[in-house]
């Protein structure tokens, strides 16, 4: 059977500051009528298991070990006996959310999972955390991003940039060398293709994102949870 991609949208609420903060995640479903992967399974197990239905789970991915990433990855993985996966540079966030277990596999880079008809690669795209990956099905002409690349540009935690010089590279060097055509999937917001982000990338790299932040950073809703959690990201710790 053809392999095809589903989206759940699951939502939580943060308090900052007293006032509360409506965070939505995106975690992605990929497989066919008989069995799936679960890409950063979010928050809301019930919801994500009710999605998938009959079919088995064969691993839950994550691309990153934040928690907004991982909230559900056991629960999950826990029905079907899944393996849960993620870069080994991530653990001690996933110990954040999981302090009594660990994930099942460590992801590499160029490393493969496969499903129903196709394969996920393994795309190593530090920046928001030093074990961060995309994850790119060639067949279906998509890739998962994550938090390194969304829609209106290259991800943040908490408002801010961990390492911005790190995630440039790796969507420049990593993301940015896929088809024009392929779908940009992250993990919040809406879809775009690496055709419509591409051409902002000069703009990057000169300096737009960080130009005016301080003055966004108390406007509008916060895309994750993270800021509201204390998380603080130190790349260069092992």
């Amino acid at each position: 059977m053809t392999a095809r991609i589903e989206r759940v949208v699951t939502e939580g609420v943060v308090d900052v500051d007293g006032v509360e903060h409506k965070v939505e995640n995106n975690t992605w479903i990929l497989g066919d009528d008989e069995e799936v992967i679960v890409i950063d399974p979010a928050r809301d197990a019930e919801q994500i298991l009710e999605k998938v239905g009959e079919r088995e789970v064969l691993a839950v991915v994550c691309t990153h070990g934040l928690p907004d990433h991982v909230g559900a990855a056991i629960e999950v993985a826990a029905r079907d006996e899944a393996v849960v996966a993620l870069h080994p540079k991530d653990k001690p966030l996933w110990r954040l959310t999981w302090p009594q277990t660990w994930p099942d596999i460590d992801m590499e880079d160029e490393g493969l999972f496969g499903v129903a008809d196709v394969q996920l690669e393994v795309l190593s795209t530090p920046g928001i955390s030093q074990g961060g990956v995309s994850l790119y099905c060639e067949a279906l002409e998509a890739v998962f991003t994550g938090k390194s690349l969304q829609a209106d540009g290259p991800g943040k935690i908490g408002g801010e940039y961990p390492a911005l010089a790190d995630q440039l590279t790796a969507i420049g060097g990593r993301l940015f060398t896929l088809p024009h055509g392929t779908r940009v999937l992250p993990a919040h917001g809406e879809e775009s293709t690496i055709g419509d982000l591409e051409p902002h990338f000069d703009s990057w790299l000169s300096g737009s994102l960080t130009r005016g932040v301080a003055a966004e950073e108390n406007e509008g809703p916060l895309s994750d949870g993270t800021r509201a959690a204390g998380i603080r990201l130190n790349l260069h710790d092992e």
